[in-house]
């Protein structure tokens, strides 16, 4: 008699322990294709041109390389003033950042990608440039 309960709730501890473990694995899934969309899924590609403000170095654990190129444009419908379009961006790649230090107040084309989130040893930033395409003294 006992031997017939214990086969009787063997199996239905199995099926919900299955289903726990399917469960779980699912939300693992589900959280690691979530986690790679939103940090290591390129949204967008381009390429920026400007004048090169600043290359910078910082950080308080990461050390990342940081910078800024400031574009010229006109201002929209309201007046004639000349206005300037700022990109902020970070540079993984050590040896782009090198060549960027020596490029300040150079115009620049840089190609870079853009994720829709940032990573801390990457940079402060969700663009990311990964080369230069042309250097220009002005």
């Amino acid at each position: 008699m006992e031997n017939e309960t214990q086969l009787q709730q063997k199996p239905a501890r199995s099926k919900a322990k299955r289903f726990f473990v399917w469960t779980i694995l699912v939300v693992i899934l589900f959280l690691v294709g979530l986690c790679y969309f939103k940090f290591y899924f390129v949204f967008g590609e381009g390429v920026k041109a400007g004048e090169l403000n600043y290359m910078v170095h910082k950080g308080y654990i990461w050390k990342t390389n940081e910078g800024k190129i400031i574009q010229s444009g006109f201002k929209g419908k309201a007046g004639t003033a000349i206005q300037s379009y700022e990109f902020e961006f970070s540079v993984a790649d050590q040896r782009v950042a090198d060549s960027l230090m020596r490029c300040t107040s150079k115009t620049v084309e840089l190609h870079y990608k853009e994720y829709k989130g940032m990573l801390p040893w990457r940079g402060m930033s969700r663009y990311v440039v990964d080369s230069i395409y042309s250097v220009q003294s002005n």
